[in-house]
């Protein structure tokens, strides 16, 4: 059982045309070199208000890796290969990064909410498939909490939330937004390009 490189043939390959003008972008709207939260926003369309606002504050500090409070198109195009080229456990590390708002290594009841709820949001803004959404934000809660968190201490610690999200295939559709942000970024372009 050693480990294997993900080499699957139905992932999407980087599009180069669309990296070239994103960084294109990136220095046009950037001549410092890095992003800031509210360029970030605006580089992607996404209205600081808006629905989608704090689900792009969370990849925002999923992307920036040094903690700095900028991006640099670096960091920037290492977490899109990351989305690309990582296997499952890489997507599920850099999600368990976006739900650990305050970076104590666990996520606790109330980020669990606060993403859930910022999932919910998404899935009625881009009219996306809204099974599972019968249950309420509290319900997906309990439920996530009880299947993954084993300790029953009301913590999910990055190694419950990889196991747990990859036993159980609800778990995984419930998380499945996170698990192609650069889809989701693709999108937020779309979206502001027809504006």
């Amino acid at each position: 059982m050693g480990q294997t490189h993900q080499t699957e043939k139905n992932d999407p390959e980087i599009d180069v045309k669309a990296l070239q003008d994103m960084y294109k972008k990136f220095v046009t709207e950037c001549p410092s070199g890095v992003l800031f939260i509210h360029e970030f926003k605006r580089f992607f369309g996404v209205d600081p208000t808006g629905e989608v606002s704090e689900y792009a504050e969370s990849m925002f500090r999923a992307f920036d890796k040094n903690g700095d409070n900028t991006i640099d198109f670096l960091e920037f195009v290492a977490a899109l290969n990351l989305v690309f080229r990582g296997d499952l456990e890489h997507k599920l590390r850099w999600s368990f990064k976006v739900y650990d708002k305050d970076g104590n290594g666990y996520v606790d009841r109330t980020e669990l909410r606060a993403i859930i709820d910022s999932i919910y949001r998404l899935k009625k803004t881009s009219k996306r498939e809204q099974e599972g959404m019968q249950l309420s934000v509290n319900e997906v809660c309990e439920r996530i909490l009880k299947t993954v968190d084993v300790d029953r201490d009301g913590h999910i610690t990055l190694e419950e939330f990889i196991k747990g999200a990859q036993g159980d295939p609800w778990i995984m559709n419930m998380l499945q937004l996170d698990m192609n942000p650069y889809g989701w970024v693709l999108e937020q372009r779309r979206k502001s390009a027809h504006f």
